[in-house]
């Protein structure tokens, strides 16, 4: 008979201690494999959410606006800038005045303007700067109040004055590239140093136009008024919604696209300079030279428009190529004007804004200093780049063609200078700029073809190869 031993001391622990090893394994291997799984699904959730987001693009559906006016400028001019832009099919909001105008029975059916609203009574909140005007307050009150019209589906409010000239198409565009479920307070600052350093850099300018996200709006309505309340010592309204803004823990998203204009006189060398960024809105208007000469300054938004309508993307977009036979540089700001210089410049000498106006306020010496970079113009008009002004832009099948004609300078020139030339004929396609592209924009490049007479000039538009440099080849 055998006999079988029992396992001793040793080869007991041995073997509780492997068992010990291969159930941690197990339970580790279990973990792991749950996290896994756990992680890819979170990541395929937010993926789907994410699809489902770009799926449904903001649209001018998704945007409420606020106008800020009163009764006395809303009856004169001032409704023919908003008129320029405003598309009642597709757009929702207010003018917001205090008391209804005395014609307002004749245009209650006009669906070419926005429909009035009449702002609350604000005499109970107390206004102390000195010798400003307590209407800021009421203006300052239009966020909150566009928020209580408790549209549906809204994604951005939109504010402005009633001189402030919105590119719709470019605003959506614009805003499309920020995700709307997140807090954003969306501007620009003055062109003016000193502007900026009185009112605070971290403020968009409310002429300029700004764009708060829907959350965020709602947030800020709900503690508005008493947030205010610690403010009566500010000047305007831009102030008080971007001291409560702050207070919400919420900074300025600077977008170069919104244009303040505290400029006076000729604005070309800063239209001819935009930056790469969608025009989204332009200001004073009325305080500045009409944008294309020989018209009024309604009559050249209009003209402007024609060439938004046909590519509001491009519009104001600045491509720079070279003409080797004669070294010329030529500058395109797209749908607006042609500059051909009698010389070649490198790319960065071409760039910085021409100081072709005036200082906003006469002043310190920070009155006369700006946000970008200027150059002053030579002293000798025939001697500056010759200009050409956009006469008409119209679609084709092979793109989409605007003629430049040149504004009349007396000046002599000879063979090889540009000033020889009548008409700048551009050939471009129409831009649609995607959100990487609005993220990270950069220029375009252009190439001068060969042209059928010496009086006109033809380019074409393109984008840039991925190494290619702009210079002159």
């Amino acid at each position: 008979m055998q006999l079988i031993q029992s396992p001793t001391k040793s080869q007991v622990s041995s073997r509780l201690i492997n068992l010990y090893i291969i159930s941690s394994s197990v339970c580790t291997l279990f973990l792991f494999i749950s996290f896994f799984l756990v992680f890819t699904s979170s990541k395929l959730q937010y993926n789907s959410s994410h699809d489902a987001y770009a799926a449904t693009s903001t649209s001018l559906e998704h945007v409420v606006f606020g106008i800020a006016s009163n009764q006395k400028s809303w009856t004169t001019q001032r409704k023919e800038y908003v008129r320029l832009w405003w598309k009642a099919h597709s757009m929702r909001g207010c003018v917001f005045l205090e008391s209804l105008p005395r014609d307002h029975q004749n245009h209650t059916n006009d669906t070419s303007l926005p429909p009035v609203c009449i702002s609350g009574d604000t005499s109970g909140f107390r206004y102390t700067y000195r010798n400003g005007l307590r209407s800021a307050i009421r203006v300052a009150r239009v966020v909150s109040e566009t928020v209580a019209l408790n549209h549906s589906n809204v994604r951005w409010y939109v504010f402005g004055d009633d001189d402030t000239v919105f590119f719709p198409e470019n605003l959506v565009k614009t805003l499309s590239k920020y995700d709307h479920e997140l807090w954003y307070y969306i501007g620009a600052n003055s062109e003016i140093y000193e502007q900026n350093r009185v009112f605070g850099f971290g403020m968009a300018f409310g002429g300029a136009g700004f764009a708060i996200s829907s959350p965020l709006a709602k947030a800020l309505a709900k503690v508005f008024d008493t947030c205010i309340e610690r403010y009566p010592h500010l000047y305007g309204s831009d102030s008080r919604i971007s001291s409560c803004l702050a207070e919400l823990g919420v900074g300025l998203t600077h977008e170069p696209g919104f244009h303040q204009n505290d400029l006076r006189g000729d604005t070309f060398g800063v239209l001819a300079s935009h930056p790469l960024s969608p025009l989204v809105s332009l200001h004073h208007l009325e305080h500045t030279d009409p944008i294309f000469p020989n018209m009024t300054t309604m009559q050249a938004l209009q003209h402007l428009l024609k060439a938004v309508n046909v590519d509001s993307q491009r519009i104001l977009q600045k491509t720079v190529c070279y003409d080797r036979w004669f070294s010329w540089t030529v500058s395109v700001s797209w749908g607006y004007a042609v500059q051909i210089y009698g010389n070649h410049m490198l790319l960065p000498d071409v760039l910085p804004v021409q100081e072709t106006f005036k200082q906003w306020k006469k002043g310190p010496v920070l009155s006369g200093v700006y946000t970008f970079n200027t150059i002053e113009q030579h002293p000798d008009p025939c001697r500056r780049p010759v200009v050409f002004f956009l006469d008409h832009v119209s679609s084709r099948e092979d793109g989409i063609m605007s003629i430049y004609k040149k504004s009349y300078a007396n000046c002599s020139y000879d063979m090889a200078s540009p000033r020889k030339l009548e008409e700048v004929r551009v050939l471009s396609h129409k831009l649609d700029l995607d959100i990487k592209q609005l993220q990270a924009p950069r220029r375009h490049c252009c190439d001068i073809l060969p042209s059928t007479g010496g009086k006109v000039m033809d380019i074409a538009i393109r984008e840039c190869k991925d190494e290619e440099l702009i210079h002159m080849h």
